[in-house]
């Protein structure tokens, strides 16, 4: 957790629950039911990737039945951050004040959302934790373990960042703190999207809270983790960390 000062927070506003898709067909259903059952107030925004597999029309399908869900199509896989960007500009353009990230997968249980909305009254965003005490994951190799926890631990050292998941992707933010992050700013994808704006909020002073939940290895479909990911989320956060060293460097002298 990290402090944000005593920041004057106001109310919460209605809730929207970003997920971006790309051939996520076999799930898409399931978890925007799993939404609405878990919290029914919620809105669901699905942003798709032009999926060949029809996930989009899906989508469409869905909303055409419930008036809580809405498609935001985009024209093509762009990445990870660019649909969540894209999606949290479309949420505050709709009026929402509260904005949360969640994969479609099902990995994020969408009933562990209320410990996050719960915790959010007094923190600008609230981080659900793999790697906090009372997290955990299921059905993954210790590879993928060792590479999530190092991934996290590399990010902290370099960046600074007091915050034990920082790569984790189930995220509910206050409208006011991606107002403050530089959003025109990101142009970083995947794990490293997701550190980027950690480190944005705590810079910035805003309030962290790390919630603990139990990350669920998708099922159906295929993973969307890849070399490339992996490989940009360490030169970025390599170099980061080193301009950051570099200007605390300067200004000390």
């Amino acid at each position: 957790m990290t402090d944000g000062g005593q920041r004057n927070r106001g109310p919460l506003g209605p809730v929207l629950v970003i997920i971006p898709t790309y051939n996520e067909a076999e799930n898409i259903a399931s978890i925007t039911s799993r939404v609405r059952v878990a919290v029914p107030e919620a809105h669901v925004l699905v942003a798709d990737d032009n999926s060949p597999d029809g996930t989009g029309k899906i989508a469409d399908e869905l909303a055409g039945d419930d008036p809580h869900i809405h498609v935001l199509h985009r024209a093509g896989k762009e990445g990870l951050g660019a649909a969540y960007l894209a999606g949290f500009h479309w949420g505050i353009d709709h009026g929402y004040g509260v904005l949360v990230e969640m994969d479609a997968d099902g990995s994020h249980q969408p009933e562990e959302l209320t410990l996050l909305l719960a915790a959010l009254p007094e923190a600008d965003l609230v981080l659900g934790s793999r790697w906090v005490p009372g997290g955990s994951v299921v059905n993954w190799p210790k590879s993928r373990e060792f590479l999530s926890r190092g991934g996290s631990l590399y990010s902290r050292l370099m960046l600074g960042v007091p915050i034990r998941d920082v790569t984790g992707g189930f995220r509910a933010f206050r409208k006011e703190t991606l107002q403050g992050l530089g959003m025109g700013q990101v142009a970083s994808q995947g794990y490293c999207f997701q550190v980027d704006l950690a480190w944005r909020a705590v810079k910035s002073g805003f309030r962290v809270v790390e919630v603990p939940i139990t990350f669920v290895e998708r099922e159906l479909g295929d993973s969307k983790m890849s070399r490339a990911i992996v490989l940009e989320a360490l030169w970025r956060v390599t170099a980061w960390g080193m301009r950051s060293r570099f200007s605390a460097l300067l200004g000390r002298r």
